[in-house]
């Protein structure tokens, strides 16, 4: 029997039962043929890879993250996925659905194809996430018809408006839910599941379709949701001791998988992908087999791939020799029978540009501001009001709200000799020219300022800063690069990234652009930013589904009330 590939002499990972198996792998037409003792004797094989002393596990499958987070383009991230192991994965176009709704997310699809990891797709089910803010694009059950055609489309991805499933049938997100459940009973449907649903709360957003959650668990709700039958996708902040030793320790190894979410530019050069949580999964006391489990079977099963995640006649060949199983060292990463990535050899990512339609490099529809847009107007007799402030805390995308006195005079409120900083929001579709103010405090920076378009989920301006001048010139070297992040200090360029698709995403190679990402957070912290990830605590601060005071071009959002608030409560 003639094949094309047999790797002798390798310990097997056998996912069913969950342990290595010593003996050889045979790949015909880039599917496993046959796993076992056989080997020369039985296979006229075209090429021959001794797999004496490595470890063969399935290529790592992750099932829940947004390519736009890193800022870079798909063929960007298949390049960085390949050479972590990961040759599949699920991605959400979240972001770029917010700038140019279901065009945008038929062409990440487009960018997509040709690339080495197989990258398919969730259709955004919040698009806007909420009526609280302006975006770019929105989503739809027509869209979702539309997208659903593509056979890259898996599932249904994250429904975040928990609040309004719960207390408003007729909303949007309950009329997806329904036409899904109506039409397509066998979709998957991903959730964002906040920690308060519990108990009643949970079952009834249960019920309503959505059985999975990648949000920060706590041991309490985890437990709740598992015993309900929820499926978790673990995200890095969630490995904390508490959480793992469940997962370690008892039988909960089909309810749960490993998920990125959201990675730095940065940190994906450093650390690595998903394996960095197989990694730090075994660190923390998890067993190998029961790691890589978690990355690669449960993860395909719960999307439904069942032609990948494990080791066995007819599954697709994507797999990874390991040098160390311990050690997660990765010698080479194969995709559908093919060398793809081999350890200590050159691995050179080509530039390509202009790889989505001209207008997608003309999405910031801004004219430069002055110091005069940075003053906050207050209609209100002079005096001290007490006033929202939003409190960065660090080890959390979660803000807190302050109320604290600031001087209003000559109708203005006097934040610039405040101990507070100033945040800014403008829209930037050209749709309504609406602003927003709000004032700022605790883990953020104590001089200059930043400005973004890569504000979630709406993507409009954000500027934060302490000095007029200071976000004025972040706020215009932003504008003129059509999209990215601007660090300022005493009238200083700091630091600087251009993302001009879609104002989200760069085209610069994988290695180039995670060292700058790596220069704008140093230059954040620079400035006195005090946080595990600084960058998504401030692309954050405009999500108002996130807890607790965030600012879009609405206004002040009351994220537990789902409302617009004042900036001023009342007289001091």
């Amino acid at each position: 029997m003639k094949i094309d590939l047999l790797v002798t002499n390798v310990s097997v990972y056998n996912v069913y039962l969950k342990r290595f198996i010593q003996g050889n792998a045979a790949i015909k037409d880039g599917r496993f043929l046959y796993i076992g003792a056989r080997g020369m004797d039985t296979f006229e094989v075209a090429q021959i890879v001794d797999g004496t002393g490595k470890y063969m596990i399935p290529g790592l499958v992750d099932i829940h993250l947004h390519i736009e987070s890193t800022m870079v383009t798909p063929q960007t991230f298949s390049h960085g996925l390949i050479q972590n192991g990961v040759t599949t994965i699920v991605s959400e176009p979240h972001e770029m659905a917010n700038v140019f709704g279901v065009e945008g997310v038929k062409e990440m699809i487009n960018a997509s194809k040709g690339c080495t990891a197989d990258i398919l797709y969730a259709i955004p089910s919040s698009v806007p996430a909420t009526p609280l803010e302006t975006t770019g694009g929105e989503i739809d059950i027509a869209d979702i018809d539309e997208l659903l055609k593509d056979e890259r489309v898996v599932c249904l991805g994250e429904i975040m408006n928990s609040v309004d499933v719960l207390r408003d049938p007729d909303c949007k997100t309950n009329r997806i839910l329904h036409h899904i459940r109506t039409n397509y009973p066998n979709l998957v449907i991903e959730g964002h599941t906040p920690k308060k649903l519990v108990d009643l709360e949970l079952a009834r957003f249960m019920f309503a379709g959505v059985d999975s959650d990648h949000t920060e668990q706590a041991v309490d709700s985890m437990r709740d949701r598992m015993a309900n039958g929820m499926f978790l996708e673990i995200q890095e902040k969630s490995m904390t001791p508490d959480i793992m030793d469940v997962l370690i320790h008892e039988d909960v190894a089909e309810l749960f998988c490993f998920v990125t979410d959201d990675v730095m530019a940065d940190t994906f050069v450093q650390d690595g992908h998903l394996n960095h949580l197989v990694k730090k999964a075994m660190a923390m006391g998890m067993k190998p087999e029961r790691a890589i489990y978690a990355a690669t079977y449960t993860p395909a099963r719960r999307m439904r791939l069942y032609d990948r995640g494990a080791i066995a006649p007819n599954k697709v060949a994507d797999f990874v020799l390991l040098s160390d199983v311990e050690q997660f060292r990765i010698a080479s990463v194969y995709k559908h029978g093919c060398l793809a990535y081999e350890a200590d050899t050159d691995y050179v990512q080509e530039r390509e540009e202009r790889q989505f339609p001209p207008h997608f490099y003309e999405s910031v529809k801004l004219q430069k501001l002055t110091t005069e847009d940075f003053r906050v107007a207050a209609e209100a007799a002079d005096g001290e009001y007490l006033c929202r402030v939003m409190q960065v805390l660090n080890g959390t995308t979660n803000t807190k709200e302050l109320h604290e006195p600031v001087r209003v005079a000559d109708g203005e409120l006097k934040w610039q000799e405040s101990p507070y900083g100033l945040i800014a929001t403008f829209e930037r579709y050209g749709k309504n020219g609406n602003r927003a103010y709000g004032f700022i405090t605790g883990n953020t920076i104590k001089r200059g300022a930043i400005a973004t378009t890569y504000s979630h989920d709406n993507h409009n301006l954000l500027v934060v800063g302490h000095s007029q001048a200071d976000m004025a010139l972040a706020a215009n070297t932003v504008i003129a690069d059509q999209g990215g992040f601007c660090v300022v200090d005493d009238g200083k360029v700091i630091a600087h990234i251009p993302l001009p698709v879609g104002g989200i995403l760069s085209e610069e190679p994988f290695e180039e652009f995670g060292q700058a990402v790596k220069r704008l957070r140093e230059a954040m912290e620079s400035l006195g930013y005090e946080h595990y990830n600084p960058i998504m605590s401030l692309c954050t601060h405009s999500l108002p589904v996130s807890p607790a005071l965030k600012l879009t071009d609405l206004g002040l959002i009351d994220v537990h009330a789902g409302r617009v608030v004042p900036l001023i409560v009342e007289k001091a």
